[in-house]
């Protein structure tokens, strides 16, 4: 009997078969995983010039289009001006590790709509035909949304963060020296955190589909969620000032609204 055989008929299977499933689930995801990896790590310059690097100067699309925003609307102080933010290195094998860092978090957020597939492989066979039907739409959906979280936080939150930390002085004595290890958490953690944290609609939509809450149930405690969102922008951003902490609570307060309106009355 073949594999895909036997996944089909999941009653038929032993405890130790169904290891046997998820083991081969666990190395395709790693092989991919790999794959990726050596893809990226092999074109650094690409990755570091046109992807991780741009959002140092003003000449970043995010900040272009803030620009012509300015010009259209006639608002200058819109426009964030010309810049450039140096980084430095300190530590003896810094850029090595960085490359090495940067590599395996671009493979593993492409690997994202795999790994959701292969999750949903492993269940689908356990469930209805309607039933699996809605679980492969919630499977694309959190892929989708998570991308949108991360493109989010990549051309808003993060260049505005970087341009507002980077450029801020308390004096001119003080001139601001940022390291490659803090520039680059900076924009792993929020692209991560507001990649995972998108996936609020599908999180309300599933508790909604099981019972666990309703619409009106969300909608009563909406000044609480504002005050859970502040908090968890402030443990998610690496930093302290205010500003940061607002520019991420924003785009989260939108999505629980879009939660409230997926759930069932």
């Amino acid at each position: 009997m073949s594999f895909f055989t036997k996944r089909q008929s999941p009653d038929a299977l032993t405890f130790w078969e169904h290891l046997e499933v998820l083991r081969w689930s666990i190395l395709r995801i790693l092989l991919v995983l790999l794959v990726f990896l050596i893809v990226i790590f092999s074109n650094k310059e690409f990755v570091f010039d046109q992807i991780i690097f741009p959002p140092l100067n003003s000449d970043f699309l995010t900040y272009r289009l803030m620009c012509k925003l300015a010009t259209l609307l006639n608002f200058p102080a819109l426009c964030p001006g010309d810049f450039e933010l140096k980084l430095m290195n300190f530590e003896m094998s810094g850029q090595f590790f960085a490359h090495i860092s940067s590599s395996f978090t671009l493979a593993l957020v492409l690997s994202v709509p795999y790994i959701l597939f292969e999750i949903w492989k492993f269940v689908a066979p356990a469930l209805y035909n309607n039933e699996r039907r809605n679980t492969g739409i919630v499977f694309f959906s959190s892929s989708l949304l998570f991308y949108l979280g991360a493109l989010t936080s990549y051309y808003i939150i993060f260049p505005l963060s970087i341009r507002f930390l980077g450029t801020y002085e308390v004096s001119a004595l003080v001139p601001n020296t940022i390291s490659l290890q803090s520039y680059m958490g900076t924009l792993y953690i929020l692209v991560f955190s507001l990649g995972i944290m998108f996936e609020l609609p599908i999180l309300a939509f599933l508790l909604s589909r099981m019972g666990l809450i309703t619409r009106e149930f969300l909608q009563k405690g909406r000044s609480f969620a504002v005050v859970i969102i502040l908090i968890l922008a402030a443990v998610i951003t690496p930093t302290t000032d205010p500003f940061t902490m607002l520019v991420v609570a924003a785009p989260v307060y939108i999505l629980v609204e879009i939660s409230i309106l997926v759930c069932r009355k």
